[in-house]
């Protein structure tokens, strides 16, 4: 079971930070409250418990001198009514007992209060003893003390046998003790607000400098490699900074040493490229006059003459093909759009490389397709895909051609499509994310092949040029296809596309 995942904004780190100073400062607020009042709690019955307890043990020394000994009941409720008086302010009330006789100060008190712990404590120990109860909801003290004698010399003390008990209500400590606890109730709230503002401006601290990090960050992603981040002070974060910028500065230089060497090796293919189409004119020539002549040569020399013809060929192609690469690379590749039909571009291509018989095709009528392409290079796009449908997979190949129309109501939305389909064993997966690279192989143990290995990737910039998109796959029932989606460009629309061409082609010539 997948645990539900908090909204972005309630797991960011300046809720954290919030929540985290807010649980310090709330337990901090509770755990100092809850000593203090503990503390004035201590205090405040400690001192009510120690003047009550001094208070009685005056008045029934005071007062036991004045009575006869033994005492009689009435003796008893005479002294307990006495011991009582002296503060009726407190609302004592006292229990006199004397072996099995017994009087409290008010009639009828039945003195619940007491519990026979308590006076099994105060007969076997013989000091005063004290204990809080409560009893609905009212807390009260209980004391208890026994009576002694002391003798001439002071001594000893003998038990008298008479025992006195005092209960005092402790109603205005226990209000001191509520006023204790709504007091600390009322400091926790301001506590907590105070604790969630500084936790708000110690956020906002922290977070700046992570702030300017992630904008840095998304600088950098989108090239901007000259961004550097103001280092302040010297904890982690600013340590933080000062990395990035060190990494900043490093990818920067490393960035531009790869542009410069790119820069070095797209100059050095062109420069290349240039200097061999004069010998190669030159070679082609000769072959050319060498293809007229082999038929009355010896069998071996005939064949050397084929092979030489076949490769200048081939290195004409390959240096017409570099030539084209480098001329996208410095964005000097330009469009020019004409309003032609495309089926019959289609098959002027097939038909001037000796495909019309050998390629299976689905064309529209004839100008049933119409749009605004570049003959030249479209001319390359077919006749690249279909090459390469002969030379890596197997026959029939078929081509088709077709208008997929995005958005009836907008004719600018109207696309062409084509379709090159071979029957071959396809391409393997690996292989489909590279098939448009520049002098891929899928097998790296072939060290040359028939074509220059730029064939697709020029396709592919062609395709691009035109502000289209071209793709491959395998179809299901076996065999590759390449499909080339082009916009129909109209005279509406062809200003604009060239503009933005004329931008890009000045954007391409600043890199270095």
């Amino acid at each position: 079971m997948r645990t539900p995942r908090l909204p972005r904004a309630l797991s960011g780190l300046r809720v954290r930070l919030v929540v985290a100073f807010a649980l310090v400062a709330a337990v901090a607020t509770v755990t100092t409250g809850a000593l203090t009042f503990r503390e004035a709690r201590t205090g405040i019955l400690q001192q009510s418990q120690d003047t009550v307890i001094d208070g009685f043990r005056d008045r029934v020394d005071a007062l036991v001198p004045n009575y006869r000994f033994p005492p009689a009941r009435s003796d008893l409720q005479s002294f307990a009514t006495d011991v009582a008086s002296g503060r009726r302010s407190q609302n004592w009330r006292v229990l006199a007992v004397y072996r099995d006789l017994s009087a409290t100060s008010a009639p009828g008190d039945a003195f619940e209060e007491l519990s026979p712990e308590m006076r099994d404590s105060v007969r076997s120990r013989r000091a005063t003893v004290f204990q809080r109860v409560s009893r609905d909801g009212r807390s009260a003290l209980v004391v208890g003390m026994p009576v002694t004698f002391a003798d001439a010399t002071a001594t000893s003390r003998d038990a008298s046998g008479l025992e006195v008990y005092l209960t005092v209500p402790q109603g205005e400590e226990q209000g001191y003790v509520d006023a204790l606890v709504t007091a600390a109730q009322r400091a926790t709230v301001p506590a907590l607000g105070l604790a969630v503002l500084l936790a708000l401006l110690a956020a906002r601290q922290v977070l700046r400098p992570v702030r300017a990090l992630r904008r840095a960050t998304r600088d950098i992603a989108e090239g901007r490699l000259d961004t550097r981040l103001t280092v302040r002070g010297s904890d982690e974060l600013a340590e933080l900074s000062r990395s990035f910028n060190e990494t900043a500065a490093a990818l920067e230089e490393s960035v531009a040493e790869l542009r410069r060497m790119e820069a070095g090796a797209r100059r050095f293919a062109a420069d290349v490229s240039h200097e061999l189409r004069t010998p190669l004119a030159a070679m082609s020539a000769v072959t050319d006059v060498l293809d007229e002549d082999a038929a009355r040569l010896d069998g071996d020399t005939a064949m050397a003459v084929r092979l030489i013809s076949e490769e200048t060929t081939k290195l004409a192609g390959l240096v017409d093909d570099l030539m084209e690469i480098s001329r996208f690379d410095a964005g000097a590749a330009a469009l020019h759009l004409n309003d032609i039909d495309l089926a019959e571009s289609v098959r002027r291509t097939l038909a001037s490389r000796g495909w019309a018989d050998t390629v299976e095709t689905r064309l529209p009528e004839p100008g049933a397709l119409r749009g605004r392409a570049d003959p030249r290079r479209l001319d390359v796009v077919v006749a690249n895909l279909v090459a390469n449908a002969f030379r890596h997979g197997a026959p029939p190949v078929r081509l088709r051609l077709h208008e997929h129309e995005r958005n009836p109501t907008d004719a600018t939305g109207r696309q062409a499509v084509i379709e090159v389909a071979d029957s071959g064993k396809g391409i393997p997966d690996s292989v489909l994310p590279h098939v448009f690279d520049r002098f891929y192989k899928s097998d790296t143990a072939r060290t040359r092949s028939e074509g220059s290995g730029l064939g697709l990737a020029i396709t592919a910039e062609n395709v691009r040029l035109h502000g289209g998109t071209v793709r491959a796959a395998n179809r299901p029932g076996g065999g590759a296809v390449f499909t080339v989606v082009l916009p129909l460009r109209h005279d509406d629309a062809e200003a604009e596309h060239d503009d933005a061409h004329a931008e890009h082609d000045l954007a391409r010539k600043d890199l270095p």
